[in-house]
């Protein structure tokens, strides 16, 4: 097919419209979505929908110059270069050249060209014209005298099987059936030396030949005509062009014709773009045109669209395009290799106008638009298809485009926006009515979830718990228990307030808080919640929870859940649930789902989507709301850090539904030496048999799974994964057959699988005579030993039985022994066991505190700031230096201050999580390392120690006695040693007692601040 829909149906058309015919179900299925981003229902995707891969002499092509591109009837691609012919396999680029097995005559191919009988020919610059015969091999013909050494353009094949031979700067020639050649010379007048590399062959035989000055046609009769003045074709390069159809078109200046009987139609003109260098009509009847530096053009369903060059495709010629079974537009330019294809995900990047690619938060309004918050502020997708950037700079702001986490629509229809430092915005019709900022309450940065409750009151979440906002300001509930720290998600549910937080998730109902404990899990940080048919749905840092009647269930990596980490649930109409992730969108079926909640043992099925799948970036975003949501129109819209992604489930099945690949055996190699694998093979035994295999799809060829059977030997198929060679050693003599099948992720296995038939020959020790003899001479072997043994036993059987009885009691004496000494050994070794146990704990304990001391937290902030500084978390120490100390001590005695001490030991021990370090460094010093912790939740922390300080009763019993303490807290930088984080800890800490104790100070110059 690949030459045919490069150059038009002459290349093998027939056949390969029956190949295709195969493959157009899984393509051609319509999916419907209105939205930008998503794809027509009538018909294929906007261009900008599509994703780009790339390919050059760093993926593993010889050349970046591709003239031709060709797919076989098996469904391998081939490339022609200028160092080799190319054969790729949706893997591997295999390099076929001079210095190849086989070879070819000469590296530089001029064409490639499938006949109807799906055989690959190719031509090169010495005028060599060779076929790839079915046993692997080349096959090339030899030169007469009058046959041209000069580089083949093109070439075609008429319906009497008769191949039509372009030349450079030559005439035409003619191969027929029988390997006769005949060679035209070109006829005065005609322009043929100036041919350009195109060629069509049309139903009735006329042979159609581009040149740089004009069309050219050769009448069955040999006649060589230029085209048609009446077809007022411009000046100057035309070519003809065949489509997979048997419709003739015409490229001439800027204009694309249609051939219809003896006349000529213009179909478009594209100007300002210089001349037209390939052209392809694909399986939807879009024109895709290649230019010579401006790009890819096509014209369609969505009007003229073009891929300009000097963004993805290179500043150079476009000599070839194919559409392949699949239906994947491939792109041969002199800058290298180019796939177009549509994916289950469509993305609006900074391209295609978002502010910022790193988005954080969508949300759709009442009116359908749909609005996108990110690191580059507000902007707004309306009905016309187009982004518009919302200008929501505050005057006292301080910032030219505050970073947006979080959106919500109000209940009379404002727009509430919440920033990372620049509080909350209200909005209406696109303009500013009012910022909330830390005069109105609301406290500096991480507004990172909004909601509106069923009375249309207005909450927002803070890095200091929740707060309601009004016209009077922002509020904090009085109700008790509710979180303080950084508020992660916010969704007003049956009436409800649900918060989740790096504390976990509560309730609010009225003035009353409710608890979810989800620690039993490890779970620490709440992401989003979704209320589904009564069921409450909780995404976090350990997976999903199920919140029915009051109970929990979880469905994390213990039931097959393939990340930790997700952040947002979102179930479509036709009973999926997209579940996003740092590591790509996840589609799991609704009721799957449920089973795995209600305990099912079945790892639960579920499909990954990354990048290959069409999503800008594979990281979704979390911490931010609403950053994944169903619109009306059914699409589901995900936030990621390289701009919004979007899926329509109804295309899911065109997606999901795709044909089985077609599988070949590509490689069987013997002891590592290859071998001829086209027919039935005959193979000696005891040798290692390599067998290398692949599905042949271009869409996600690293995907395929696959499995192999080899009869005679298994009894099932045996499953390979992602495996694409097998290996057998040491095969028993027989018949063998090996069948491969492969699949696409969750789609059916290949029905035609691909088969290998081989017998392996007997070694001479298998043959049927040796082994009679040899079985023969062994019968006499053993006859013979077995008198020789019996002799033996009887002459030594009264010797042994003596010697036995004498060991036998110097054995016992001897056990005796040992076992006692064996006694006191253990003994020893336990006494040795328990003093070095209590020698390590002593070295690494305080005795007074029972907490780490210096030596066992400098051990261990050696280890996690390693361990931070290379994963790129965030950590902070921060050193604590009790007040006032020597005075309790000159006060109340030593014994009291020892007191003292075991008690703030106690409650600083309370005021931490399981992952910190607490240490006592000595004195009244300790040291609070805290790992993935940001400086915001640092000194959270040491806020609440503070307050536990402030309550604590009696201190070592003394009435009256008060107790602080002074806190310095650094972050770990990335260039940061052990010292230099304890100096600047310590010097924050003295700038504490000298600004008059008690007061938490942070490190002077904090690392920089990320999301």
């Amino acid at each position: 097919m690949g030459a045919t829909q490069t150059r038009g149906g002459r290349r093998g058309w027939r056949r390969w419209l029956a190949f295709c015919a195969s493959w157009l179900p899984a393509v051609a299925m319509a999916f419907a979505s209105p939205s930008p981003g998503t794809s027509s229902a009538l018909g294929p995707p906007p261009l900008r929908d599509y994703v780009v891969d790339a390919w050059t002499t760093r993926n593993g092509l010889p050349h970046n110059s591709l003239r031709d591109i060709a797919q076989t009837p098996e469904g391998h691609l081939w490339f022609a270069t200028w160092e080799g012919a190319v054969r790729y396999n949706g893997i591997d680029f295999t390099v076929i050249g001079r210095g190849t097995t086989p070879a070819l005559r000469d590296n530089g191919i001029g064409a490639l060209y499938v006949d109807p009988a799906g055989r690959l020919w190719l031509s090169d610059s010495r005028g060599n014209l060779g076929r790839l015969q079915p046993d692997g091999q080349w096959r090339f013909w030899e030169r007469t005298a009058d046959w041209p050494q000069a580089l083949i353009h093109d070439m075609a094949m008429d319906d009497r099987g008769r191949l039509w031979l372009l030349f450079e700067n030559h005439g035409m020639g003619r191969l027929d059936r029988d390997d006769r050649f005949e060679y035209f010379p070109p006829p005065a007048g005609i322009p043929l030396p100036a041919s350009f590399p195109r060629v069509a062959i049309d139903a009735e035989e006329r042979i159609w030949v581009g040149t740089m000055d004009g069309l050219v046609i050769r009448q069955p009769d040999g006649r060589w005509e230029r085209a048609p003045a009446r077809w007022k074709l411009p000046p100057g390069l035309a070519w003809p062009y065949r489509a997979a159809d048997g419709s003739m078109w015409l490229v001439a200046g800027d204009g694309v014709y249609r051939l219809l009987g003896k006349d000529v139609a213009l179909v478009k003109q594209v100007p300002g773009l210089g001349h037209f260098t390939a052209m392809l009509r694909d399986r939807n009847g879009d024109l895709w045109l290649g230019t010579e530096n401006h790009g890819l053009v096509r014209i369609g369903s969505h009007g003229v669209e073009r891929l300009p060059a000097g963004d993805v495709l290179p500043n150079g010629r476009i000599a070839s395009l194919l559409e392949d079974a699949e239906g994947n537009i491939w792109i041969g330019a002199n800058g290298g290799l180019f796939r177009l294809r549509e994916t289950l995900f469509s993305a609006i990047t900074r391209r295609g106008g978002v502010s910022g690619e790193y988005v954080r938060a969508i949300l759709e309004d009442r009116d359908g638009d749909l609005w996108i918050g990110g690191g580059g502020g507000l902007d707004r997708l309306g009905a016309d298809g187009r982004i518009h950037h919302v200008d929501i700079v505050h005057a006292e702001s301080g910032s030219d485009a505050p970073s947006v986490l979080s959106i919500a629509q109000g209940a009379d229809g404002d727009l509430w926006v919440g920033t990372y430092a620049d509080g909350v915005y209200r909005m209406r019709d696109g303009r500013l009515q009012r910022r909330y900022a830390q005069g109105e309450g609301v406290p500096s940065g991480h507004v990172r979830a909004i909601a509106v409750d069923d009375a249309g009151g207005v909450w927002a979440g803070t890095r200091r718990g929740v707060v309601k906002l009004d016209a009077d300001g922002a509020h904090a509930p009085t109700a008790a228990g509710l979180p303080q720290g950084l508020i992660t998600s916010l969704a007003s549910i049956d009436g409800a307030l649900w918060i989740g937080s790096v504390e976990g998730a509560h309730v609010l109902r009225g003035d009353k808080v409710e608890r979810i404990d989800l620690s039993a899990s490890g779970a620490r940080s709440v992401f989003g919640f979704r209320s589904v048919h009564g069921d409450v749905w909780i995404a976090t840092d350990r997976g999903l929870y199920r919140y029915r009647d009051g109970r929990l269930a979880r469905v994390g990596l213990e039931q097959g859940l393939p990340v930790d980490a997700v952040f947002q649930f979102v179930p479509d109409r036709v009973g999926n649930v997209w579940v996003t992730s740092n590591r790509g969108v996840l589609r799991i079926r609704k009721d799957a789902l449920d089973t795995a909640a209600d305990g099912s043992a079945t790892p639960l099925p579920n499909e990954r989507y990354t990048e290959a799948d069409g999503l800008p970036s594979a990281q979704a975003n979390g911490s931010s709301s609403p950053s994944a949501i169903l619109r009306r129109d059914g699409s589901v819209w995900i936030a990621t850090a390289a701009g919004v992604a979007s899926v329509d489930p109804v295309r899911l099945q065109r997606y999901v539904d795709r044909r089985p690949p077609p599988t070949v055996i590509e490689r069987v190699a013997l002891d590592g030496r290859d071998v001829p694998f086209d027919s039935r093979a005959s193979l000696p035994g005891g040798k290692r048999i390599g067998v290398s295999y692949v599905g042949l799809s271009y869409v996600i060829s690293d995907r395929i799974r696959y499995r192999t059977r080899l009869i005679g030997l298994d009894h099932d198929w045996v499953e390979r994964d992602r495996q694409r060679t097998v290996e057998y050693m040491g095969l028993p003599p027989g018949d063998y057959v090996l069948q491969v099948a492969a699949a696409h992720p969750g789609g059916p296995w290949t029905t035609d699988t691909a088969t290998w038939s081989f017998t392996i020959k007997p070694m001479w020790w298998q043959r049927t005579d040796t082994r009679a003899a040899a079985a023969l001479l062994l019968l006499l072997v053993l006859w013979a030993l077995y008198r020789y043994l019996v002799h033996r036993y009887r002459t030594k059987n009264v010797r042994l039985a003596r010697l036995v009885n004498e060991r036998t009691r110097d054995l016992q004496a001897q056990a005796e022994r040992l076992l006692a000494a064996d006694r006191e050994r253990a003994q020893l070794l336990e006494r040795v066991r328990r003093q070095a146990v209590a020698y390590e704990r002593q070295a690494r304990e305080d005795a007074l505190t029972g907490l780490p001391n210096r030596r066992r937290f400098d051990e261990i902030l050696k280890r996690d700031m390693a361990v931070a500084q290379r994963a790129g978390h965030p950590l902070c120490l921060a050193l604590i230096d009790l007040d006032h100390f020597k005075r309790i001590n000159d006060t109340h005695s030593h014994a009291v201050g020892d007191a003292v001490l075991r008690e703030a030991a106690l409650v600083f021990a309370a005021g931490s999580r399981a992952a910190d370090l607490l240490a006592r460094l000595g004195g009244e010093e300790f040291a609070l390392l805290l790992p993935d912790t940001s400086l915001e939740e640092a000194i959270a922390i040491c806020e609440r120690m503070q307050h536990a300080f402030e309550t604590h009763a009696s201190w070592a019993g003394v009435d009256g006695l008060r107790v602080t303490f002074s806190v310095g807290i650094a972050q770990c930088r990335f260039d940061d040693t052990p010292a230099r984080l304890l100096e600047r800890a310590d010097a924050a800490m003295y700038r504490a007692k000298n600004q008059g104790r008690n007061i938490i100070c942070v490190d002077a110059n904090p690392p920089e601040a990320r999301l």
